[in-house]
């Protein structure tokens, strides 16, 4: 492939492109408990809005915009969510929560998977409003540093790259399989920091805010 067509083939993409490289960025940011991923995230989410737009994967380029909503949440949640408005530290989620969650995912895609496909021209409506419904539960978690929705991601990383191969979106695939180790290593990185505040904190400290 020569330079102009590579030139062009980036143009092409360009967003994409940037969506993947500051995509990597906040994520990494986030396994570090950087404050700083949420700022990135939102510039991010703006530039994944119009790649999806363009895909027509309308729920995901609406989940968008509810994911730049969370981020604003997320940092002031971060820098103001602990006790006493200080900053928030990483906890647990109770088996109680666990279950709420999982059932709301399992109705938000029922009802948002029957909406596309009755009414848009959606590419894979049920698939892209599980995984719609399923990141956006994840990333309400992250913004109460809940460990597990490293967990979660993982799991939808997954889903997300085959759904991109299919949608021939692959830089993008491959930026959510790059995603998918740095939640291996998110959940690794949040866990030993709970581990170290579990000896020196009660298990109701640890649980009360995730929940």
């Amino acid at each position: 492939m020569t330079f102009d067509a590579l030139f062009d083939l980036a143009v092409s993409h360009r967003w994409e492109i940037l969506a993947a490289v500051t995509g990597i960025i906040s994520v990494y940011l986030s396994t570090r408990e950087n404050i700083w991923s949420w700022p990135t995230a939102l510039v991010n989410v703006t530039l994944y809005f119009i790649v999806f737009l363009e895909a027509k994967l309308y729920a995901d380029m609406g989940l968008q915009v509810v994911y730049f909503a969370l981020s604003v949440y997320g940092w002031y949640e971060w820098l103001y969510g602990g006790e006493n408005r200080t900053e928030l530290h990483v906890s647990r989620a109770t088996r109680a929560l666990g279950v709420r969650l999982a059932l709301i995912g399992i109705a938000a895609t029922a009802v948002l998977g029957t909406v596309l496909a009755r009414f848009t021209d959606a590419a894979l409506p049920y698939l892209d409003s599980a995984t719609t419904s399923t990141s956006l539960i994840a990333q309400w978690m992250m913004t109460r540093k809940i460990v597990e929705n490293w967990a979660v991601w993982v799991a939808v990383d997954v889903v997300y790259v085959g759904m991109f191969l299919y949608k021939s979106l692959y830089l993008t695939a491959g930026l959510y399989a790059v995603f998918f180790v740095l939640a291996v290593m998110g959940y690794r990185e949040w866990k030993r920091s709970f581990d170290e505040r579990a000896r020196r904190e009660t298990p109701r400290e640890l649980t009360a805010r995730a929940s």
